[in-house]
């Protein structure tokens, strides 16, 4: 990595450690995009010239012409097919009745007709007079991923008042796929509680999440590390910081490969860049989180390690808006070294990527309401090569 010190970017009131990052030596640094292609200013990147990899596409869902919303979108593949999940409800977005949807496919391209996975929320159908208004007096449901415990395949989804975000009665529940391919009710995970991606399993055997209470944006943002016992046991550990340093949103998180974790988080008071964090202790505690030079448009993303021992992060970095959706690739999970486009020229967000046999699949949304998908193959992945100088706009 000592190549790239020459690319460190010099924040606005901050500056950037000289030394490349690690979770025990240096988890302060900053640096997180580099290569010969990164301009000093990450925000200078022309994100329209990034290189661009091949790809197949697919509709799972569309509701524009129903004025509904399609987002918080998930993926997973299962006994033999594809899944996917999102957030489907009237009007863009989150508002009372809200419901989540799913999808099966045999090949991740072609879907089968979307179906309900969760009923009207209490009191929050259409005959309410609630209905498709942003109210406490009304609920939602927020779709919150697949997770695959003990062979068995469940979704996670919120519930809670859909004024804002969220709710005092917020809690996160899970739904279990049965032989008759319908769901039923697992229980509650976590009260006062929205993950953003399901849990993953740590070396340590258990699972971990992130948690958003109710309160988050004074409270900060938290992890969930159980999930072994049963489905509601889990002990929550904060991330000191999370709110005075940032308005910390939507969390992901990988482990290194020391074992050591990762958490990077989107900024809600528009710096522009993520955060990063460290955990050396399997996430009962974390570093202070720290503003990388990694540029993002204020939106979700979501990363992953390949079975080959790489990371992907699939992100909007364009801080100007939500267009192009990308894929950066790192080493070591620490700094990403290339950066490829992957959809633009209109408003893409919300993506979760899987990893199935030489392939990535990636969900996203399309305008908040239609669900994609693209396949993309991790050859095609390895034969991108970033130019040896800055990709610079020229409008900058």
């Amino acid at each position: 990595m000592k190549c790239f010190a020459t690319a460190l970017l010099l924040l606005p009131g901050a500056a950037l450690p000289a030394a490349d990052p690690h979770p025990v030596t240096n988890p302060e640094s900053a640096f997180m995009l580099g290569g010969p292609w990164v301009p000093e200013n990450t925000h200078q990147i022309d994100f329209a010239s990034l290189p661009l990899v091949n790809h197949e596409h697919a509709v799972v869902s569309d509701v524009r012409k129903e004025k509904g919303v399609n987002q918080h979108n998930y993926l997973t593949h299962y006994d033999g097919r594809f899944f996917a999940m999102w957030s489907d409800g009237p009007g863009v977005e989150d508002r009372v009745g809200q419901r989540v949807k799913f999808a099966t496919s045999a090949d991740g391209l072609t879907w089968e007709a979307p179906r309900f996975l969760r009923p009207e929320p209490p009191h929050s159908g259409p005959g309410s007079p609630h209905y498709g208004t942003r109210t406490d007096q009304g609920f939602r449901y927020i779709a919150r991923g697949f997770w695959q415990r003990d062979g068995e395949l469940l979704a996670l989804a919120a519930l809670d008042e859909a004024a804002g975000f969220f709710g005092k009665s917020l809690e996160l529940r899970a739904f279990r796929w049965k032989d008759d391919e319908t769901w039923e009710d697992a229980g509650l995970i976590h009260d006062d509680t929205i993950n953003n991606f399901p849990p993953l399993r740590l070396s340590t055997g258990d699972w971990m999440m992130s948690r958003r209470p109710h309160d988050y944006k004074s409270a900060g943002v938290q992890f969930l590390v159980g999930g072994v016992k049963a489905l509601d046991d889990w002990q929550s550990f904060p991330v000191l910081g999370s709110a005075s340093e940032l308005t910390a949103e939507e969390p992901d998180w990988w482990i290194l490969p020391d074992g050591n974790l990762s958490a990077i988080f989107r900024d809600n008071r528009k710096s522009g860049f993520l955060f990063r964090s460290f955990s050396t202790d399997h996430g009962r505690t974390w570093s202070k989180p720290v503003r990388t030079n990694f540029p993002d448009a204020t939106s979700k993303v979501c990363g992953l390690r390949l079975a080959d021992g790489r990371y992907v992060l699939v992100s909007n970095p364009n801080p100007k808006k939500r267009d192009p959706l990308t894929l950066s690739i790192s080493e070591d999970g620490l700094v990403f070294t290339k950066m490829i486009h992957l959809v633009g020229g209109r408003h893409v967000d919300y993506p979760h990527v899987i990893e199935h046999d030489d392939s990535l699949f990636i969900a996203f949304a399309g305008g908040k309401q239609t669900v994609e998908v693209l396949k993309v193959k991790l050859a095609d992945l390895e034969a991108v090569v970033m130019p040896g100088r800055p990709i610079v706009s020229q409008a900058e």
